[in-house]
C-alpha cells in the first residue's frame, strides 16, 4: 500500500513537473475548474441536497479541481510509512484511491490541454478535444475509482474512533508541518460521516458520468448536434 502511494505521488509530481516546462500549468487549472462547473452543473440536483453536499465538494475540491495539491503530496510523501502505522487499512486504501484518482485526472487533463490548445474552452470545443483525446479505458478507470472511492471513505468514517482519532491528531500534524494533510484527512471525514446509504449518492453520478463518457468517445455520436455537456 505504501509503495503504491508513493508510486501515485511521484507520478503525479512528475507530469506537474513536465506540465510547467510546457507552461501548460494555467490551461491545466483553467481546464479543471470548467469540468468542476460541469460537474456541479451535470449533478446539480444531487449537489443541492443538504446531505449529498458536502460530499459533492470533497470530490470536486479536494479530488478533482485546480486546487494546489503539490503541499498536501510532500506532506504525505515525507510521513507516509509512519501514517501506515497509525490509520486502520481501510483509511489507507482509501487514501491510495484518492491519490490514484488525482494522478489519472491530472495525466488526462494535460493530455486535453494540450489537446485544446489556444481552442476557447466551452463545451463544444471540450467534447472535440474529449474525443480526439480518446483513451477510453483510462476514462472508464477514472470512473470506477470514483465509484470505489465513495464506498471506501463511507466505510473509514464508521470505524469506532476515527473521527476522535483525526481530532486528536491535529495539533501534531500541525506541529510537525502537516497542517495540509491533516486538512485533507478532515475533510474527507466531515464529508462522508452524515452521508446516509452512499449507494444513493453515488451510484447516480457513476451512471451519469459512464453514459456522458460513453456519447462522447461514440463516433456515431454528432457533437455538434447531440453534445450531451451542459452549458457552463
Amino acid at each position: 500500500m505504501v509503495e503504491q502511494i508513493i508510486a501515485h505521488l511521484r507520478q503525479v509530481n512528475a507530469r506537474r513537473s513536465l506540465a510547467e516546462q510546457m507552461q501548460l500549468l494555467a490551461p491545466i487549472q483553467a481546464l479543471q475548474q470548467w469540468q468542476c462547473q460541469r460537474l456541479l452543473a451535470t449533478h446539480a440536483e444531487l449537489a443541492q441536497k443538504p446531505s449529498y453536499a458536502k460530499a459533492m465538494d470533497f470530490f470536486v475540491e479536494e479530488l478533482y479541481g485546480p486546487k494546489d495539491f503539490s503541499q498536501r503530496d510532500a506532506d504525505l510523501m515525507r510521513v507516509i510509512p509512519k501514517l501506515a502505522k497509525a490509520l486502520p487499512n481501510k483509511a489507507m486504501h482509501a487514501i491510495e484511491q484518492a491519490l490514484w484518482l488525482n494522478a489519472l485526472s491530472f495525466d488526462l487533463d494535460m493530455a486535453m490541454a494540450q489537446a485544446l490548445g489556444d481552442a476557447q474552452l466551452n463545451r463544444e470545443n471540450y467534447a472535440l478535444a474529449y474525443r480526439e483525446v480518446g483513451r477510453g479505458d483510462d476514462r472508464a478507470q477514472q470512473i470506477q475509482i470514483v465509484a470505489g472511492l465513495g464506498e471506501q471513505l463511507a466505510d473509514v468514517v464508521k470505524i469506532p474512533g476515527i473521527g476522535l482519532l483525526i481530532k486528536l491528531s491535529r495539533r501534531p500534524a500541525k506541529m510537525a508541518g502537516l497542517l495540509s494533510m491533516h486538512e485533507f484527512l478532515q475533510r474527507g471525514f466531515e464529508a462522508f460521516k452524515d452521508l446516509g446509504n452512499v449507494k444513493t449518492f453515488i451510484e447516480p453520478v457513476i451512471a451519469t458520468e459512464t453514459a456522458l463518457n460513453q456519447q462522447l468517445l461514440d463516433p456515431d455520436v454528432n457533437l455538434t448536434e447531440e453534445n450531451p455537456l451542459p452549458h457552463v
